[in-house]
């Protein structure tokens, strides 16, 4: 099996590019393929805990928890987490708190790496 590494990068409230990276890494892990996932910008206000789920409004921590029970590696990018507001201890757990080191690395080992959203 792959190894992929998705760079998830969406615009503003609405993006339908954070819904599509974590449903293609689901897709991707279930068919065994070893998938990393980098959150940047907007993605990571994403990795908070306990927030409120509106419908039609994704918060993704139900979807997280599934993504990381698979096996996938989901790491959100430190500095973006915190300018956004988000403190590590109100994070979920089991998603990874990293610079972007993290990410080239995952870059670097990837037999493909996809880089969605972003303007």
């Amino acid at each position: 099996m792959g190894n992929l590494t998705i760079g998830c990068y969406p615009g503003l409230v609405g993006s339908m590019t954070y819904d599509f990276a974590l449903k293609l890494a689901d897709a991707a892990a279930t068919k065994g393929h070893k998938v990393s996932i980098w959150f940047s910008g907007n993605a990571t206000g994403s990795v908070k805990a306990n927030q409120k789920h509106l419908k039609d409004y994704s918060t993704g921590e139900k979807y997280l928890k599934a993504l990381l029970e698979k096996g996938v590696e989901i790491c959100t990018c430190e500095a973006c987490t915190v300018a956004r507001g988000v403190k590590k201890d109100e994070g979920i757990p089991g998603i990874q708190w990293n610079a972007m080191h993290w990410y080239l690395a995952k870059i670097y080992s990837a037999d493909r790496v996809l880089l969605i959203g972003g303007e």
